[in-house]
């Protein structure tokens, strides 16, 4: 049994039928949820006051449980950045602690990792990944069978890596092409909601990360703003420092008549057209989507990659045991 932390340091909290049942579904499974005291409050579009938000992360921080997971992620984290507790934070990962999110959350991820070295998860949300309505997966699954199971493994102390099938050439088409067998040791895995990611380049909350495996994702964002916000970093010369870049899925937006056969697929020929010395991989299993792995955010990994078939590893961590 673990204990987990539910705190909303971003948007306020608008389905409290899923929030229950995400509660509900944890505790289920022989879990001890703990709630924060403002999870549920709301001011304009935030879960609370920028002090308000600031106290449910410092709570998190001081919970000793062993995973603080957000509530949900929306907007929000990118305006408490210079007032995050970041020493209470790093101490609390560094004890065990293990923050899990997604989406706005990447905002808290980064900066930290900037700012400390602290290592955190990339995840699931509490609302996203375990309050859905039976079937909310597609398949009847609810929580998602692969995204259980990798949360089940952090909660243990024994995931050691994850693992995904390549797109297909055909499915490839166009990119440039990478080596069918090759192996990356000891590369800084980082990364996340690409549109935070950007807006965070030029502060002093953007990690200034060389020779590691930038993986991104994103929702809501037609194929131009997501080539737009890759040629920003591309630009900037962030993804010619990294040794590998992953595109997980990016997904809810809208073509329209206009594009005229532009889409997701030509931005990919695109940016691995740009970088001739880093591998591009696709079809990373992270988004905003019911099947995702976690991803360690900070941590050193091998990426290991045989014909179609694609593995990241990191060291088992024995302090994240129980």
């Amino acid at each position: 049994m673990a204990h987990i932390y539910i705190y909303s340091p971003s948007g306020a909290v608008r389905d409290r039928a899923a929030f229950g049942r995400g509660v509900k579904r944890l505790q289920a499974m022989g879990h001890a949820v703990e709630v924060d005291p403002d999870a549920l409050s709301g001011h304009q579009r935030f879960a609370g006051d920028d002090a308000t938000r600031l106290q449910a992360i410092a709570r998190a921080a001081a919970s000793r449980a062993d995973v603080a997971l957000i509530s949900r992620g929306g907007y929000g984290l990118t305006r408490l950045l210079p007032r995050l507790p970041y020493r209470a934070l790093a101490r609390a990962a560094e004890r065990g602690t293990r923050f899990v999110g997604i989406s706005d959350f990447t905002a808290l991820q980064l900066a930290l990792l900037a700012q400390t070295g602290a290592v955190t998860w990339a995840g699931p949300a509490l609302i996203e990944g375990f309050g859905q309505a039976h079937g909310g997966d597609g398949k009847g699954n609810v929580p998602d069978a692969i995204m259980l199971a990798c949360f089940d493994d952090l909660l243990q102390g024994v995931g050691e890596g994850a693992g995904w099938r390549l797109p297909t050439p055909r499915q490839t088409a166009g990119m440039r092409p990478t080596p069918a067998n090759w192996h990356l040791e000891a590369a800084t895995l980082w990364g996340g909601n690409l549109t935070l990611l950007t807006a965070l380049l030029g502060t002093p909350y953007f990690p200034q990360i060389s020779g590691g495996i930038l993986f991104l994702e994103d929702v809501g964002e037609h194929p131009y703003r997501i080539e737009r916000m890759l040629g920003q970093l591309l630009h900037a010369g962030v993804l010619e420092r990294q040794k590998a870049v992953l595109l997980g899925r990016f997904t809810a937006y809208t073509a329209t008549p206009h594009d005229k056969g532009f889409n997701l697929h030509q931005v990919f020929i695109w940016l691995s057209q740009q970088l001739k010395k880093v591998p591009v991989l696709t079809g990373l299993p992270y988004g905003h989507v019911p099947t995702k792995i976690l991803l360690p955010v900070g941590q050193p990994v091998d990426l290991l990659v045989r014909e179609r078939e694609a593995l990241l590893l990191w060291p088992h961590r024995h302090d994240q045991g129980h």
